[in-house]
């Protein structure tokens, strides 16, 4: 979840870890660089700020409402280009054949999709069930919960929410769509606490279940996995990679992405090897999380992981 809070007397948004990801990020006055995902531009604002007029800003977001905002903001600007799309396609877009020398990834949902009840991404707001972050494209929660097996939503709900009552919940999920289709995210939150409870842990009931459809109706951890193999084709040498996580699934897939690409894999005995391992990829430094200060302000930052690494040349 991308955690922008509102920034005091600021008319802007404060992203999460934007001190951390500046520095990780290491903008160089004349180079280009990526936000996949633009938001309301917290990050992309520190970004244009530290370029000259040689520099460029490529946004992209797949979410028609950040488009727009971008527009309002950057539109104007000649060193920023536009583009909505998934960042898991960035390589197919034009703008970043030449190359890049930095590319941001701040993941999941953002604050303004999580505020807006229409959205469908929150539990604790009444709207219809959608989810999508981009509207236009795919099937909606709704529509989703509607058609699938109840071993579909019983897989779905336990991978990206590791849902321990994930069978119970799908199996009336389904008994009560038979009566009533699902629509509002209060009537899915309604069934969820009815089926979960409140148990030990002060979490909503709904929490896990929600941003386990989430995730599948946008397909983020393939997006993620296909927008890191692009971001590895796409950046220069010395370029630097930032991606915030909000969620260990994710924070996962970018923690073997890199080890894979900055450590030669473990040696077996038994068989030949067949060439020298050579790095692409390096780690700067260990994760990051945000600090104290920050999640006392913005209780969204507290689960951000920040992992940064630099392409390295063939003879590194």
């Amino acid at each position: 979840m991308r955690g922008e809070a509102q920034a005091g007397h600021l008319p802007t948004h404060l992203p999460v870890m934007f001190e951390q990801v500046m520095e990780g990020l290491r903008v160089q006055e004349n180079g280009t660089y990526l936000d996949g995902t633009f938001g309301r531009g917290g990050h992309a604002r520190g970004v244009l700020q530290r370029l000259g007029p040689g520099g460029r800003l490529l946004l992209m977001d797949k979410d028609p409402e950040a488009i727009a905002h971008a527009g309002q903001l950057f539109g104007g600007d000649a060193r920023v280009a536009i583009h909505r799309g998934s960042f898991a396609a960035m390589a197919k877009w034009e703008a970043t054949s030449a190359g890049l020398d930095g590319i941001l990834l701040d993941l999941g949902v953002s604050s303004p999709q999580l505020d807006m009840a229409e959205r469908g991404f929150s539990f604790g707001k009444d709207g219809p069930l959608d989810m999508r972050m981009d509207p236009d494209s795919g099937e909606s929660a709704a529509q989703w919960l509607a058609r699938a097996e109840e071993a579909e939503i019983a897989d779905v709900l336990w991978t990206y929410g590791e849902e321990r009552l994930s069978r119970r919940i799908a199996k009336a999920i389904v008994a009560r769509r038979a009566d009533k289709p699902f629509t509002r995210t209060a009537d899915l939150a309604d069934l969820l606490g009815a089926v979960v409870g409140r148990g030990k842990h002060d979490i909503n009931p709904a929490t896990r279940s929600f941003q386990a459809i989430r995730i599948h109706i946008n397909r983020e951890l393939a997006d993620l996995e296909t927008g890191l193999d692009a971001a590895l084709e796409r950046l220069n040498v010395g370029g630097r990679l930032a991606v915030i996580s909000f969620h260990s699934l994710e924070d996962r897939i970018v923690k073997r992405f890199i080890a894979k690409y900055a450590k030669a894999p473990p040696a077996n005995r038994r068989l030949p090897e067949l060439e020298v391992f050579v790095p692409t990829l390096k780690a700067i430094g260990d994760a990051v999380r945000a600090e104290p200060a920050e999640t006392s302000s913005n209780p969204r930052a507290r689960s951000a992981v920040l992992r940064v690494a630099e392409k390295l040349g063939r003879a590194a």
